[in-house]
């Protein structure tokens, strides 16, 4: 048997659990884990079911345990926007900019090539654009500070890794309670953008080893690890980790992560490791 946690936060009513149940044969119900927000249930190996509306089923091979490793993608996962994108907005190429980032993340377009492209578009913005920009454009996404705060707290390393740059991703980071971040540097003369990065580029493979590396450092399982992203950029890192989550992901992740978060805020992954709102630390 294989444990999910169910999640319908507010709303898991017995009428609603009894539905889900019903959906999917075998399936029984263990515990609360929040009384009407989230529960555990039980199922067979190999059920298989649709897609519940507003339902968010995250099923793992074990009971569910606090992860000691959090690793999360930055742009639309720990924040709601694309950086480079709200970025080209100002120097009036976002459409362009946009369309670039949209491919990249569904798999369709190498990630260093596609970045250099985009960036390129940037030459010649100042510099002071981008606290300006950060400060008008980027927002947190619910759930996100409780996540790394309660994890941190009850033990775990948390790293923000992004394919962006480090002046939106050092004080994200801060914000959120990160222990630390990786991230891409944009080359900067004279006060203004050279539409060029220096120094290694963070993509798919180098957000993989970079939990690989942590996981080893602290002497982890692969179970005692968790990820989340929502595009192919983070792909690697999401089949690496024990738990690997899709957050309103594309489908090119989406098809390869052990789990969907597309209905709750990212606080949700407490209730995924057994974590009752009781032991949350709020921003």
């Amino acid at each position: 048997m294989a444990i999910a946690t169910l999640i319908a936060a507010g709303r898991l009513d017995d009428r609603l659990l009894d539905r889900v149940l019903a959906a999917i044969a075998g399936a029984r119900f263990e515990a609360w884990i929040d009384e009407g927000d989230a529960a555990t249930i039980s199922l067979p190996e190999e059920a298989r079911f649709d897609a519940l509306a507003d339902v968010d089923l995250i099923v793992q091979n074990s009971q569910p345990f606090i992860r000691r490793l959090l690793v999360a993608d930055m742009d639309s996962t720990i924040i709601g926007q694309e950086c480079i994108d709200e970025l080209a907005d100002y120097a009036g190429f976002k459409p362009q900019v946009a369309a670039i980032t949209d491919r990249a993340m569904r798999g369709e377009l190498d990630f260093a090539a596609a970045l250099k492209e985009r960036v390129a578009l940037l030459k010649g913005l100042d510099e002071a654009i981008i606290p300006q920009c950060l400060g008008e454009r980027i927002r947190v996404n619910p759930g996100a500070v409780t996540l790394v705060r309660t994890m941190r707290a009850m033990g775990a390393e948390t790293i923000l890794v992004s394919g962006g740059f480090t002046a939106f991703v050092a004080p994200i980071a801060e914000q959120v309670g990160f222990d630390r971040f990786e991230a891409n540097f944009l080359s900067v003369s004279d006060g203004r953008l050279t539409g060029m990065t220096e120094g290694r580029i963070v993509d798919s493979g180098m957000k993989r080893d970079i939990l690989v590396e942590a996981r080893e450092r602290l002497g982890l399982s692969e179970t005692e690890t968790m990820a989340v992203g929502d595009g192919a950029n983070d792909r690697l890192m999401v089949e690496e980790a024990g738990l690997g989550i899709a957050f309103r992901a594309k489908p090119a992740l989406a098809a390869v992560a052990d789990a969907r978060l597309d209905h709750h805020g990212l606080d949700a992954l407490l209730w995924a490791q057994g974590i009752p709102k009781r032991e949350w630390v709020t921003g």
